[in-house]
């Protein structure tokens, strides 16, 4: 049979057209298929999923360099802050003070006791006109109370005041007999006739003063004790015993017996910390030619012991000492004939410290913010001795000493063997005698004074009389203290707002500034002692007012002067982004841009496959 004449199956003819059919329709497609419009597999996510992935964990891992460049900064409260340095300083801090007077022995007079307590009242406020607004000033919206004694009469502008009329009877007698010696034991006993001891309940210090009319008086003399009471005796009329008490109650138990009424911030001897460090030093210039010792410990627990209790709420006091050798002074001396002895005057002051040689800055406890007061007790040689102080006046200082304010002082001990009579074993080691270690520190307690801003006079020449300040045994008065405390107060709460404010300033002009918690703590410390201070004020609480003060000065100096604030990280923003930058800039831009660059493509080649599938059906 043959192959070609053969029939075809019906199904084998199925097969065979199907072919045929589908490559028609190839080539159809084929000739409408456009490669640069059209695609005809879907575009996988691959590459976009991976070029995606790395940008998402570039920008997962941003947060953690934010943190990792973070600077730790501890909250501090800058509206407290604000709030106390215009409390303080748009309204200076005035404390609350009592006043009274009592007029002995005025039998005619034409006032009664409340046209002397108004008159009284209107002479303060002329001689306080300067400084009655002046911050640690007195209140002087409170009424004198005065007592007068007229006669046998005896009349008080106020209930409260509990004077005793006739307690003075007789006692002024025996007073005017032994005037001088008498003082002391008189202001003792008006201390316990006058039994609330200086306090007030109705807040503030009671301050009094006693004036005792004697007709038989040429001159008006007036004493003021150590305790916060005054006493005048003279022949005065009423005006007169008027403007005297004024005056006693503003020059000097308000100002503290200065003429201005504040201390300036030179002369506070206190450390930013509220340390002072007194440090006594004795200096034998040449130990060839003599070597002095002294007995530092008795005059410690006699004479200092009792000044550093007194000066507590003021300040934290230490009391150090030591011996020195071979420390001559850098300033020269010549010999007067007249007066046999060596002199040096008030303009070699300034280059007699020798401060190469005299290496006095020997304390552990001197470190940090304390303040530093030196005493010096210099001992010439036998080249220049005696070694006396001359004066611009011409004479010779009683005191043979010279203050250097908020350094300290000297004081110039000629020994004995510098006189001609004497004779004294020069190889031998000697101790300065009491007497006169006695009468050294005497005058170092007046130096003292005068760098706390006090007088360290006591007698007065006025121009009605005579004036005299009784010293205490502590070398301080209690209406001194007062006046310190008060002066104190207010200057280290006006140092508190000023370092606040400064660190308040400072920390918001750099905003990757290190701020730790102790800074934060000390801040509210500081401002806490600040607003305790302050409610102390207003409640007449010298000491403890003087004590938050100090505290508050402290916490803040040590706030602003932390080692953390001292860094050198403080760096800005913009100094970060150019530090990091040149890292992650370059790697992170090319990453976005594939990222881009990706999701172009992917978008187009759908696109594509959109146009091709849309072709087919």
């Amino acid at each position: 049979m043959d192959a070609a004449n053969t029939p075809i199956p019906p199904a084998m003819a199925e097969i065979s057209e199907a072919p045929s059919t589908s490559a028609a329709e190839i080539q159809k497609t084929e000739a409408e298929f456009d490669s640069e419009t059209m695609r005809k597999t879907k575009p996988g996510l691959k590459r976009f999923a991976l070029t995606l992935t790395v940008l998402l964990s570039f920008l997962f891992g941003l947060p953690f360099l934010w943190k990792s460049v973070e600077i730790y900064r501890s909250p501090l409260p800058f509206r407290e802050i604000d709030d106390l340095s215009a409390a303080v300083e748009l309204n200076p801090l005035q404390f609350p003070c009592r006043f009274r007077a009592v007029f002995v022995d005025f039998g005619r007079t034409s006032s009664t006791a409340n046209e002397l307590s108004v008159l009284i009242e209107s002479h303060m406020r002329k001689l306080a006109e300067k400084d009655s607004t002046s911050c640690g000033a007195c209140i002087y919206n409170s009424t004198v109370s005065v007592a007068l004694e007229s006669g046998s009469d005896c009349f008080r502008t106020d209930s409260d005041f509990n004077w005793k009329c006739g307690a003075l009877n007789g006692l002024m007698n025996k007073y005017e007999a032994s005037r001088e010696d008498g003082d002391e034991l008189f202001d003792d006993y008006l201390n316990s006739l006058l039994d609330d001891h200086g306090s007030s309940t109705n807040g503030g210090k009671v301050y009094t003063v006693i004036v005792v009319r004697r007709e038989e008086e040429k001159y008006v003399s007036a004493v003021v004790g150590k305790y916060r009471h005054a006493w005048i005796v003279g022949n005065l009329s009423d005006e007169e015993a008027v403007k005297e008490v004024a005056k006693v109650f503003v020059e000097t138990f308000v100002n503290g017996g200065k003429e201005e009424g504040s201390i300036g911030g030179e002369f506070m001897p206190v450390g930013s910390d509220g340390r002072i460090v007194l440090s006594f030093n004795l200096l034998n210039a040449n130990p060839n030619d003599w070597t002095y010792d002294w007995e530092f410990q008795e005059i410690d627990d006699n004479i200092l012991s009792p000044i550093v209790e007194a000066l507590k709420p003021l300040a934290d006091i230490r009391v150090e000492s030591q011996v020195l050798y071979h420390t001559p002074k850098s300033s020269f001396s010549y010999w007067d004939d007249k007066l046999e002895s060596y002199i040096y005057t008030t303009k070699d002051l300034p280059f007699f410290v020798n401060s190469n040689e005299w290496h006095l800055d020997t304390s552990v406890a001197a470190g940090g913010r304390s303040k530093i007061l030196h005493f010096v007790v210099y001992v010439p040689s036998a080249e220049e001795c005696p070694l006396v102080l001359q004066l611009p006046n011409g004479e010779i200082s009683k005191t043979n000493g010279f203050i250097s304010p908020m350094w300290g002082s000297v004081a110039v001990w000629n020994p004995s063997a510098c006189f001609k009579d004497s004779k004294m074993d020069t190889r031998a080691r000697h101790k300065i005698p009491a007497e006169d270690l006695a009468k050294t520190f005497e005058i170092f307690i007046g130096q003292l004074r005068q760098l706390f801003g006090l007088n360290s006079k006591n007698h007065f020449a006025v121009a009605s009389g005579t004036l005299r300040l009784l010293t205490s045994e502590r070398g301080f008065s209690e209406w001194e203290l007062d006046f310190l405390s008060r002066q104190h107060t207010c200057f280290n709460l006006l140092q508190c707002t000023t370092t606040l404010g400064s660190l308040s300033r400072l920390v918001q002009s750099l905003p990757r500034m290190i701020i730790k918690d102790e800074i934060g703590k000390q801040v509210k410390y500081s401002l806490k002692a600040a607003k305790l201070a302050v409610s102390n004020v207003s409640y007449g609480m010298y000491d403890t007012s003087a004590v938050f003060s100090r505290h508050a000065r402290s916490f803040a100096e040590d706030a602003f002067y932390h080692p953390s604030m001292m860094s050198v990280s403080y760096y800005s923003f913009e100094h970060c982004f150019a530090v990091y930058s040149p890292f992650f800039l370059p790697v992170s831009l090319h990453v976005v841009l594939a990222a881009v660059r990706e999701w172009k493509r992917y978008k187009l080649e759908s696109r594509k496959y959109n146009t091709w599938k849309a072709k087919k059906m």
